[in-house]
């Protein structure tokens, strides 16, 4: 059994036409480069999550659906996720912060890194996501990759569509700052637990 923290990279849109695919796969591919962490790519498409409708959050009394339950198992694999941001609103998604609002335990005591994207690199989106955490009992990382101005519209398909490789020298180092963030802290925090 590997000692290496385990991450999600957790898609956080489910729109048919979302963007996130594409910067959460140049994600995923610079996570796998590393020898220091394993990382999982997780679809929020895949959960088909109700919304949030339990007698009170699982850090109370344990969920009674079926798919909120598949979603926590899912999550307690993981010492640590990093959130594909879209912002919506100068905020999060709906199906994230539901997704967020369907487990407690599961997301503890473990760090959450970020990328965002979007006309401000979904600065304040990442915002929000991190307050939510701390709520959560997570511990938000300093790192975080932010796509915003002409490098979104240079990669997105109503911009250029060009590869996000085109504008990889932009975003790299703060990949890899959120990812050595990550790595400290999944120890830590996985020592800890």
């Amino acid at each position: 059994m590997s000692t290496l923290p385990k991450i999600a990279v957790i898609i956080g849109s489910t729109r048919e036409t979302r963007f996130a695919d594409k910067p959460a796969a140049w994600l995923m591919k610079q996570a796998e480069a590393r020898d220091d962490f394993t990382a999982e790519l997780v679809d929020l498409r895949d959960y088909d999550l109700p919304l949030f409708n339990e007698a009170a959050s699982n850090k109370w009394m344990p969920s009674s659906d079926p798919k909120a339950i598949a979603w926590q198992e899912k999550l307690a694999e993981f010492d640590g996720y990093i959130f594909v941001v879209a912002e919506y609103n100068h905020s999060i998604t709906g199906a994230l912060k539901n997704a967020l609002d369907q487990a407690y335990n599961e997301w503890n005591r473990k760090p959450m890194g970020y990328l965002g994207y979007g006309g401000v690199g979904a600065a304040r989106a990442v915002e929000h996501l991190r307050q939510i955490g701390v709520e959560l009992a997570m511990v938000p990382v300093h790192g975080a990759v932010h796509i915003g101005g002409g490098d979104f519209m240079a990669v997105h398909p109503m911009g250029s569509d060009d590869p996000i490789e085109t504008i990889e020298d932009h975003i790299l180092p703060a990949a890899n700052d959120m990812f050595d963030d990550m790595v400290w802290w999944g120890n830590a925090t996985k020592a800890a637990r």
